[in-house]
Parts: C-alpha cells; sequence; structure tokens
C-alpha cells in the first residue's frame, strides 16, 4: 500500500513539475537579439540573430544600430519566419561607423513592450573613406563638396520651383553620399530657425544625418543599389545661372532703349 502511494505521489510532483515548467526551446521574453560575436574589427560583418515568442501576421522588427556618441547609423525593418526567428547582417565600418566603441543593437516587435538589445564593440575604422571631392552645381557658380561609396555622383542641378537640387547618381552597389550645402545655395528655414530638409532618393522619402554651422549644412544620404536619384527639398534655393543671365539681358534691353529715347534716336544718321 505505501509503494503504490509513493508512486501515486512521484507521479504527481513529476506532472505539476511539467505543468509548470516552459515548452522545451520556447523563449521567456516576447523577442530575443544576439550577435554572433562581442567585438569586431573594421570591415568585419556582424550576424544579428533572434527570435520572437509569438507571431505577429504582418508585423516586421524594427532594428537599430547606435553608436557610442548617441548617433543611429542603421535604421532597418526584418521580416520574422514561419519559425519565429530572423536575422540580419552588416558590415562595421564606412562613413557611419567610423568610430570605435560600444555600439548597441536594438530590436521592437509591434509594440514597446516587444523589445530586446544587445551591444558589441567595434575597434574603429583605419581607413579614412573616400576622398573628398567638388563638383559644380549646374547654371550657378557654388562647387559642392562630396563624399560617395557605393556609386559615383553625377550632376547636380537646381531646381528653383521645387526649392531642391537634384543629384544624379549611378550606384553599383549599397552606399552613402556626404555632401556639404552652403546655405547659400540652398537651405532649409521656418521663420529664424533651421526646418529638416526632405530628401527622396528615387522618389522615396529617406532618412539622413546631418551636421550644421552658420555657412554649411552636410547631410549623409544611404542609397540602395541601383538608385539614380537623390532630390533635397528645401524652402529656398539659389536662382539657376540661366535665369539670373536673363534678367541682365532684360535690364540691358531696357536700359538700351531707355537711353536711345532720351537721346531721340542719336545713333541713327541725320539730315
Amino acid at each position: 500500500m505505501n509503494t503504490h502511494l509513493s508512486v501515486l505521489a512521484l507521479s504527481a510532483i513529476i506532472i505539476a513539475s511539467i505543468g509548470i515548467a516552459p515548452a522545451f526551446g520556447q523563449i521567456v521574453n516576447p523577442i530575443s537579439v544576439t550577435t554572433d560575436k562581442t567585438s569586431y574589427e573594421d570591415g568585419e560583418i556582424v550576424l544579428v540573430t533572434g527570435e520572437v515568442r509569438e507571431l505577429l501576421s504582418g508585423t516586421p522588427i524594427s532594428l537599430i544600430v547606435t553608436a557610442p556618441n548617441g548617433n543611429r547609423v542603421i535604421l532597418d525593418q526584418l521580416d520574422v519566419g514561419l519559425d519565429k526567428k530572423y536575422s540580419t547582417e552588416f558590415t562595421v565600418g564606412g562613413p557611419l561607423m567610423r568610430s570605435g566603441g560600444t555600439y548597441t543593437i536594438e530590436v521592437t516587435y509591434g509594440s514597446q513592450t516587444r523589445t530586446a538589445e544587445t551591444t558589441f564593440s567595434f575597434a574603429g575604422s583605419s581607413d579614412s573613406g573616400p576622398k573628398e571631392t567638388k563638383m559644380a552645381v549646374e547654371g550657378t557658380e557654388f562647387m559642392v563638396s562630396y563624399k560617395i561609396t557605393g556609386g559615383k555622383l553625377i550632376s547636380i542641378t537646381p531646381d528653383v520651383e521645387a526649392n531642391s537640387l537634384i543629384i544624379a547618381i549611378t550606384a553599383s552597389q549599397d552606399g552613402s553620399l556626404v555632401i556639404t550645402l552652403p546655405r547659400a545655395l540652398i537651405d532649409a528655414k521656418m521663420g529664424d530657425q533651421d526646418d529638416t530638409f526632405f530628401v527622396l532618393v528615387d522618389g522615396e522619402e529617406v532618412d539622413f544625418e546631418e551636421i550644421t554651422t552658420s555657412t554649411d549644412r552636410t547631410l549623409t544620404i544611404q542609397f540602395p543599389a541601383g538608385a539614380e536619384e537623390i532630390e533635397i527639398i528645401g524652402t529656398t534655393v539659389v536662382p539657376e545661372f540661366g535665369t539670373i543671365a536673363v534678367m541682365i539681358l532684360a535690364v540691358a534691353i531696357i536700359s538700351i532703349i531707355a537711353v536711345s529715347a532720351k537721346s531721340k534716336l542719336s545713333i541713327m544718321p541725320r539730315y
């Protein structure tokens, strides 16, 4: 009898333990994130993987990589597989990830209650990056400085009606454009305060990083492989030189007519 009671008691304990234990392989938190290594050298690839506890139909994962200085250097959206797992990768280094230190990866799935983060250390980039060069803005006397990776800058043209600059590029791969714009060429203002530029890559709005001074605004714009056009829209842009030339010509013609009328067409022979 005691043996039977012992067996029943043991069985009850086992069943209770199974009932309160999480299912094998099920994650405890709503979402997890990890990297394949804890530290990386310049040019190495970071593999990011993770898993969600439950699937949310049609909801991507938002991923943000933040540099040691607080700047967001990568913004991405990731799809979750039917196995509830996700992954992505990126290369450390380049114009936005040059500083050494601790970088933070934050993932969000649907709401702020489903977030996770991890960190990795980066030794820093020894490469000075692409060389800075200059290009003339068509129809003006302005020269702008720029650096580009992953492609080539073809031309820069002002669009006076749209208060924008049209930048033609060829992009053989994903890359970035760092361009310094004189405020006298193009600016974005709301009263006396700086306003935000509106940047389009092939007609689609994109995020960008910006550094401002009293005379210039430097934008860092990411673009995908195959991109052909970047448009930077502000509130003012310098008129095209052709427009100025037409205005000068018009003033000159009016002046000649006025002078001729005043002198009673003295340039004509008298009889």
